[in-house]
């Protein structure tokens, strides 16, 4: 898995790596008991201080994403998969909810709404054909 991190993003780089590995889980990109790199080499690799990667690992560790394994290392969890496709759930409904108001709002009628949302995707069928 590439990770990276966006030192001029609004979300902290702990929260941006956390994502990352939940959409990965999410996607199926990693797997129940797929490795994770280390905090010391990830942290090298996106130029990040190792404390940044830890806080990461830990918040994913309390939401039972990834386990520790003593002297072997940080592992996806069994219960990972069902809690980030829920969180990603939450997340696009969240965002699909915000953008339809906003939508309504600059006065787009339902309609138009539908209309936008189901071309967009016609296009994501497209290119995936």
């Amino acid at each position: 898995m590439h990770f990276t991190v966006d030192p001029h993003a609004a979300r902290a780089p702990s929260e941006q790596l956390a994502d990352q590995v939940r959409a990965a889980v999410a996607s199926g990109r990693l797997a129940v008991g797929d490795r994770l790199p280390s905090v010391r080499a990830l942290a090298e690799l996106v130029r990040v201080n190792p404390n940044t990667v830890s806080r990461a690992w830990r918040e994913l560790e309390l939401e039972g994403v990834l386990e520790s394994r003593r002297g072997d290392g940080v592992f996806v969890a069994r219960t990972a998969r069902s809690r980030c496709v829920a969180h990603r759930d939450d997340v696009l409904a969240e965002r699909l909810v915000h953008a339809t108001r906003e939508a309504l709002a600059a006065g787009l009628g339902a309609a138009e709404v539908l209309t936008i949302v189901r071309d967009a995707l016609a296009e994501r069928r497209e290119k995936a054909s």
